[in-house]
């Protein structure tokens, strides 16, 4: 804009100037209807230029577009009002050209000025795609490999009274100190297939390692003595097979809808029948401490989620949200009795489970985001059923897990992105943190 005034204030510059100087010689009056006439032709050719540049962009805009699938080929096009305006506004945007300049060649721009219109509404910064993959609502991509690797931390310590209370106020009996530590390295190893242009699907297929420290105080009697044990356990988790349904596209005020759904299969080791390894127990056989000789990798029940996820892009900010409901399916198992020995086959039903979650991403440029998002998982109460009993509810099993998260994105090249997570738990049910990194890779 600032050439173009400059362009403008200089085209009349020579009539004031000729105005002014009426002693000017003939020499001098040819000399400056020269100048003004090559002046106007670089005008001209500036204005050529300019709408050159802008539809070259378009083309390479609509090509890249064609080559990400989202817009059908040059042949299959058909010219709309709205193309036509559209190019007629940006043929208006561009300085008035000169009526002498030829025409721009029309060779390779038969259907770019619909395909530039359109891959320009739908086309979004790569920061913008890579924070819609993490919340599973993009729907442009083929085929995404996907690693990630993750960590996270559980650390508490309850206090336990073995005893009773004498006068309301003192306390007759042991006091001790149960701490369990547990470390999780989960490996995450998912594909995604986009289907159609609204649809998407996914396998995800983790791989944990898991070591747990149980610690109780009290041990053979005495208050100081704390006794300790350590197990582990590793192998593949329960895979999950999902998918994404974009319900309602983003328009306007309206954010983009996205049905979520998906099944999770009992492919890891069930928590049920691992034996128990006795470490203390009291004169009446009453087992004071026991551990499990090994740690589950699963959770030994078919599970089906249902949800919604929401995003809402308003540069720079990206807002997101998601809420769902995840159902357990009983199971039954020979042995669902912790005492080693014993075998006590019955149904285990794992508590239902509501989830939701909000957050906002901003877009830093063209390669990097930041997001921040809040999560939380409230599930029900387990339930247990020995053969030919009633069912009871597991006092305890019932959670409420809430974690806030920070994430950032960084676009790596055209196909790969690191993807950093950070959660801190918010509850007492929630981890203490995570750390995870993911690389998707598109092919």
């Amino acid at each position: 804009m600032a050439i173009v005034a400059a362009l403008a204030a200089s085209a009349f510059a020579p009539l004031a100037v000729a105005q002014q100087a009426q002693g000017a010689t003939p020499a001098d009056e040819a000399e400056l209807r020269q100048l003004t006439q090559d002046l106007a032709e670089l005008k001209a050719a500036y204005a050529q230029e300019v709408r050159r540049l802008r539809e070259l962009d378009m083309q390479v805009q609509a090509l890249q577009a064609r080559l990400a699938g989202r817009v059908p080929a040059a042949g299959q096009v058909v010219a709309a009002p709205a193309a036509a305006a559209a190019a007629a506004a940006t043929a208006q945007a561009a300085p008035a050209p000169s009526s002498t300049a030829p025409p721009p060649s029309q060779e390779g721009y038969a259907s770019t000025a619909a395909e530039a219109e359109k891959a320009r509404a739908e086309s979004v910064s790569r920061s913008v795609s890579d924070v819609k993959e993490q919340t599973r609502t993009l729907f442009t991509q083929r085929f995404v490999i996907e690693n990630g690797l993750s960590y996270n931390r559980y650390d508490r310590k309850q206090l336990t009274l073995n005893g009773f209370l004498a006068l309301d106020a003192i306390f007759l009996g042991s006091i001790a100190i149960e701490n369990v530590e547990s470390d999780t390295v989960n490996y995450n190893l998912a594909a995604r297939w986009g289907v159609l242009p609204r649809l998407t699907l996914n396998m995800d297929v983790p791989y944990l390692w898991r070591k747990t420290i149980y610690q109780k105080g009290g041990a053979g009697g005495a208050a100081g003595a704390i006794a300790q044990e350590e197990t582990t356990g590793s192998g593949i988790g329960d895979v999950t097979f999902s998918g994404n349904f974009l319900l309602l596209p983003e328009k306007n005020s309206r954010p983009e809808t996205v049905l979520n759904f998906g099944v999770t299969a009992p492919t890891g080791q069930e928590p049920y029948g691992i034996p128990w390894i006795v470490l203390e127990r009291d004169d009446d056989e009453f087992i004071r401490f026991a551990v499990p000789e090994k740690q589950p990798t699963g959770n030994g029940a078919w599970q089906a989620s249902v949800g919604l996820s929401a995003v809402k892009t308003s540069d720079p900010a990206i807002m997101f949200g998601n809420i769902g409901y995840t159902y357990s399916r009983e199971a039954s198992f020979d042995d669902i009795d912790n005492n080693p020995a014993t075998v006590n086959p019955g149904d285990v039903k794992l508590g239902n489970s509501f989830y939701f979650g909000a957050g906002v991403a901003f877009a830093f440029n063209e390669r990097t985001s930041f997001s921040m998002s809040l999560s939380n998982r409230l599930s029900a109460r387990a339930r247990t059923r020995y053969d030919g009993q009633p069912w009871s509810k597991v006092i305890g099993s019932d959670a409420n897990s809430a974690m806030f998260n920070l994430g950032v994105t960084y676009a790596l090249n055209e196909q790969a992105t690191m993807v950093g997570l950070l959660g801190i738990g918010l509850t007492p049910d929630a981890p203490d943190f995570t750390l995870g990194f993911r690389l998707p890779y598109s092919l």
